[in-house]
């Protein structure tokens, strides 16, 4: 469980103005902290799937908020992954000619 000087720490760290405690990054910032936490108990206690369900969840959630945050800001996004060292996700962009494709294929015979 994060402590609460620990959560204090993270979302000074990651807030976007003064007053700010809920914005995409604070949240993404605290989830990678639980899962860090749940990861450490997971490796002394293997067999506890409850908890490995919760980690599920909880990574889901943050590969929700990441997406959601290089959609609406590229900028932030780049820093947030870098400053937590997380792995960056490939836009899912189709090309014109990816497009076509799609389309032409989508056409019945």
């Amino acid at each position: 469980m994060i402590t609460k000087t620990k959560k204090h720490k993270l979302v000074k760290e990651f807030q976007t103005h003064d007053t700010d405690s809920g914005s995409a990054q604070v949240q993404i910032a605290l989830l990678t902290q639980r899962i860090k936490e749940l990861s450490a108990h997971l490796r002394k206690n293997p067999k506890d799937n409850h908890s490995r369900r919760g980690l599920l969840k909880i990574v889901n959630q943050r590969r929700r908020l990441l997406k959601f945050l290089q959609r609406v800001d590229e900028k932030a996004y780049n820093t947030i992954t870098r400053k937590l060292t997380l792995k960056k996700f490939k836009k899912a962009v189709l090309s014109v000619d990816a497009e076509k494709r799609v389309e032409k294929n989508a056409e019945p015979k």
